[in-house]
């Protein structure tokens, strides 16, 4: 039993830290489209209201976000990293550093998670006021890409319902691994027991 749950939790925080760079690559695709099929509609870099399509300033209201967003991906890399340093993959019994590691990892998903899909689906809805005639008339006429799909929106429940999965299955883990360490004292107890 303890040889497959130390497999686990090694497998655990490799996952997380996959997730992790995830949501790195996720935030450094999620301006694609709009950049490809917005950018070109705004007439004056100085004021953000003047567009030839209608709705097409989200892609200026989304920079900072998205620059958030990408900074917050790689604290949660460094923060994953941090269940390597206090060898929470590897470690047969678990201490302070362990339980500090998985809960600021813990903590730190979660609310990211949270924050990052609220203002997506904001943004998703945003996007799609968009006015998608003009946008496609502006496409023909300086042929530029066109686009309607939400695809980089949507992608966000799969990429943080990725993330939140393995930190339900980190605390798992954890919860797993308090059980068999009292169990382990229960026995060693009951042996000294019997040895006196």
């Amino acid at each position: 039993m303890y040889k497959k749950q130390l497999i686990f939790q090694r497998i655990i925080c490799m996952v997380m830290l996959f997730a992790a760079a995830i949501i790195f690559v996720y935030s450094l695709g999620l301006m694609t489209d709009l950049y490809d099929s917005l950018y070109s509609t705004m007439m004056d870099p100085e004021d953000y209201t003047q567009t030839s399509v209608t709705g097409s300033i989200i892609y200026y209201d989304m920079q900072q976000f998205n620059n958030d967003l990408t900074k917050a991906s790689i604290g949660l890399i460094l923060v994953t990293l941090v269940l390597f340093l206090t060898n929470t993959h590897t470690r047969r019994k678990y201490y302070i550093g362990n339980y500090i590691a998985v809960g600021l990892s813990t903590v730190c998903n979660v609310v990211i998670s949270v924050w990052a899909l609220t203002r997506i689906a904001a943004y998703r809805v945003q996007y799609k006021q968009i006015d998608f005639e003009q946008l496609k008339a502006h496409s023909e006429l300086w042929n530029t890409y066109y686009t309607e799909s939400t695809f980089w929106f949507d992608a966000s429940y799969v990429v943080f319902g990725i993330l939140l999965v393995v930190t339900v299955l980190l605390v798992g883990n954890l919860i797993l691994k308090q059980i068999m360490m009292k169990e382990e004292k229960r026995l060693i107890g009951s042996r000294k027991e019997v040895g006196a």
